[in-house]
């Protein structure tokens, strides 16, 4: 069995989350994601992709955060034409931020045309609405520790990573001649102390572990969300707003569940 991984986004930043994974002659896209923040990042999205896209057997998503799903209508657009594999709350969700992401990237263009700051005489979207409309069909969701056989000797795992919704640990266990192997990739893994969310399930064994640590050894201390500042509790009492301004859903999920409470109140 000759198992190879090459880390083409996540390293070195943040952002851009793709492990592949050559199992033999299988080969396994673990995240999809898109590079975000500076400049110098965003435009690595426009690179050439290191490998033919069409050569990838299957794409494995850890959860719906376009750092780890929004590259990809690109991919498709590409070449590659097979399974996504994710869980079904992640299914659900993809569908809603890559359409919202296809509708920036267009406006986006368009604006650039409109005030001509950009290099290129006619700048186009990284992707549109119908290149979303060629990964759809694909995804395939699964509930929480079922055993998903996705090829003659790989056998794939979602365990709760408890992030966001759907969010998950990607357990591969991986079939050799003689003995089995277990290859665990982390996600981003959630706090044991969440509002809305089970807490992350406990990993008993794995022989190779792939770990995403955003935080290093940095302190990031829990705070409710009730507790945040008062203009905050002020602008949830009083409407809407604060919910609209909400950039990523795991606020949004969790500042919502306070909303409910606060207008219980």
């Amino acid at each position: 069995m000759n198992v190879r991984i090459k880390f083409l986004g996540g390293a070195r930043t943040v952002t851009g989350s793709k492990y592949l994974l050559e199992i033999n002659d299988f080969r396994l896209l673990i995240d999809c994601g898109l590079f975000q923040g500076l400049k110098p990042l965003r435009i690595r999205n426009w690179d050439e992709f290191p490998v033919d896209p069409s050569i990838i057997d299957a794409v494995i998503l850890t959860h719906a955060h376009l750092d780890h799903t929004g590259y990809l209508p690109r991919l498709f657009k590409q070449g590659y034409n097979g399974p996504v594999y994710c869980t079904s709350a992640t299914s659900d969700l993809v569908e809603i931020l890559l359409k919202d992401s296809a509708k920036l990237q267009v406006e986006e263009a368009v604006y650039a045309r409109k005030k001509g700051f950009s290099k290129h005489e006619n700048p186009q979207p990284l992707y549109n609405s119908e290149d979303v409309d060629l990964v759809l069909p694909k995804m395939i969701g699964f509930g929480y520790n079922e055993d998903i056989h996705i090829s003659e000797n790989i056998t794939l795992r979602f365990l709760n990573a408890s992030q966001i919704l759907g969010a998950s640990m990607v357990e591969l266990t991986v079939m050799g001649t003689n003995q089995a192997k277990k290859i665990l990739f982390s996600g981003d893994i959630g706090r044991f102390r969440n509002p809305i969310l089970f807490p992350p399930q406990l990993v008993k064994q794995s022989d190779i572990l792939v770990i995403e640590s955003t935080y290093g050894i940095k302190s990031n201390p829990f705070v409710k969300p009730e507790d945040r500042p008062p203009d905050l509790q002020k602008t949830l009492k009083r409407n809407m707003d604060g919910i609209r301004k909400l950039r990523i859903i795991w606020n949004q999920q969790n500042y919502l569940k306070v909303f409910s409470k606060i207008k219980l109140k």
